[in-house]
């Protein structure tokens, strides 16, 4: 036995890379992230966290547009007057309604045509690139193609109706009956793309043996959907779920362009609301307020479903 490799094994000598070393890589790694992090961070901290840290301070003070005194910190006063603000509420439940009449709809048809995209098609590559079109389309663009859609008295819609003979067809978008729905399939039509790739990709991960034993084992179409395909993509589902009821809650341009908020409010998303208030009525800090209380509500929703992931993960 040599003397270096007595030395080695009685462990009085220490490798390049060995301790001393690794107690040292830590510090120099993390300066050498934290310069790679820095052009992405700043940005984010500029464009989202200000504004935001901004919002909330304002939300406490009488912050109007065209005073000309200083703007006064009112403390909790305008979250009092939006305890008692019915207007702010019904908005609050219309757009509860319009995020899961969205959402609901959304994931089932997304599901079904990831299922069909996911099977062996001809021309399967042009099936998926026609299904990503309307996310592809600005919301604007969306919101004036289907505005055209619905016009009543030239629109595809009501012509085609008038074609089968079943009618004269609706005013979709100013009526107190139809505005909300019609606004819900067109949000409908608008999101699907993101869910269906979403889980077209979570399909795609699934071990294609697993289908295979299935099938061996006697197991029909719907069976290796609940026993195989479903539980290798439910963590992906409620993910993409969970983020667009937390989006079409969020949901502005789309029903802005549509509607408006209209007819009679039938269609008045908070955040419409809040933009009402603020650019309309020039009622910043009550505005701000709206914005902290819709903030709050998507922490926590976010919180509970980072809360049922983390448990997810545990359970597994």
């Amino acid at each position: 036995m040599t003397l270096a490799s007595a030395t080695v094994r009685s462990g009085t000598h220490s490798p390049p890379g060995g301790p001393h070393e690794k107690q040292n890589r830590p510090a120099g790694r993390n300066a050498g992230t934290w310069f790679l992090v820095l052009p992405a961070l700043i940005p984010i901290l500029i464009l989202s966290v200000g504004p935001l840290l901004y919002g909330i301070a304002l939300a406490f003070t009488d912050a109007q547009s065209g005073r000309t005194r200083s703007t006064q910190w009112v403390g909790g006063l305008n979250f009092q007057d939006l305890l008692h603000d019915t207007l702010f509420w019904e908005s609050f439940r219309i757009g509860l309604l319009w995020a899961v009449g969205v959402t609901a709809p959304q994931f089932v048809l997304a599901l079904g045509l990831a299922l069909l995209l996911n099977q062996n098609l001809r021309m399967r590559w042009l099936a998926r690139a026609l299904a990503i079109v309307p996310w592809a389309m600005p919301e604007v663009v969306v919101g004036i193609m289907w505005r055209l859609v619905y016009n009543p008295d030239a629109g595809v819609l009501n012509e085609t109706i008038r074609d089968l003979g079943l009618g004269d067809g609706r005013a979709w978008l100013t009526g107190l009956a139809t505005a909300l729905p019609a606004v819900i399939v067109v949000g409908v039509w608008a999101g699907m793309p993101q869910t269906t790739v979403a889980l077209l990709a979570g399909l795609q991960s699934t071990p294609h043996e697993l289908h295979e034993a299935a099938a061996l084992d006697g197991a029909g179409a719907w069976r290796r959907f609940r026993t195989v395909t479903w539980p290798a993509l439910r963590p992906v589902a409620l993910s993409i779920t969970a983020l667009n009821f937390i989006w079409n809650f969020n949901s502005f341009a789309l029903v802005y362009v549509l509607t408006n908020g209209g007819p009679g409010g039938r269609t008045r998303l908070p955040m419409l609301f809040a933009y009402e208030e603020a650019f309309r009525y020039g009622q910043f800090g009550y505005a701000a307020a709206m914005g902290c209380v819709m903030v709050a509500v998507i922490s926590v929703l976010l919180a509970v479903h980072l809360v049922g992931r983390l448990r997810g993960g545990e359970d597994r």
